[in-house]
């Protein structure tokens, strides 16, 4: 289940040691890219209390938005599983695609084209400089795991992503499992 190399499409899971870290403690990534400039993903655990709607008055669908990462907040991402619809969108992979037309999105979105199944919004992005996301690998900041979910990873529940991710692993990672998000509350 664990690969340690880094590939566009595979999942960072946040190690449990990363509690310090206010953006990506408890974190489950979507690498969008990774090549030898850097990496960008998105953060797919991190609801935010905001609906597309009410960030853009043009659709009048609520739905979710999530944290991406700390990278450019005050700009939205989308990643969608329906490239036939939404055209100039870039093949992360496993059927999963990052952006696109933009204005066809809106109009499919408001004459329910597309769903909530479909498509996901973020905040922001997760970006790594040239190397830095092997340098964090190296010091066991992250795990790197296959996208089992192909597709399917757009509408996977979040609340407890992190958590099942941690049950997966197992070893000493079913311990920390259970452990409470701030462990000096235990």
């Amino acid at each position: 289940m664990v690969d340690l190399k880094p590939n566009k499409g595979k999942l960072l899971i946040a190690e449990p040691t990363l509690t310090g870290d206010v953006s990506f403690n408890r974190s489950v990534v979507l690498l969008a890219e990774h090549n030898e400039e850097g990496s960008v993903g998105f953060i797919l655990n991190k609801p935010l209390e905001y609906t597309i709607s009410e960030l853009i008055n043009e659709i009048e669908i609520p739905f979710q938005v999530y944290n991406g990462g700390p990278v450019e907040q005050d700009n939205l991402y989308f990643i969608h599983k329906v490239p036939e619809l939404i055209t100039n969108s870039i093949e992360i992979s496993d059927g999963i695609y990052w952006g696109g037309d933009f204005e066809n999105t809106i109009d499919l979105i408001n004459k329910k084209i597309i769903s909530e199944e479909d498509i996901r919004f973020f905040l922001g992005y997760s970006g790594w400089s040239s190397f830095q996301l092997d340098k964090e690998l190296l010091s066991k900041s992250w795990v790197v795991v296959e996208n089992d979910y192909e597709s399917a990873l757009i509408h996977k529940s979040s609340d407890a992503f992190w958590k099942e991710k941690m049950v997966e692993l197992g070893g000493d990672y079913l311990l920390w499992s259970n452990s409470p998000e701030n462990p000096s509350l235990n």
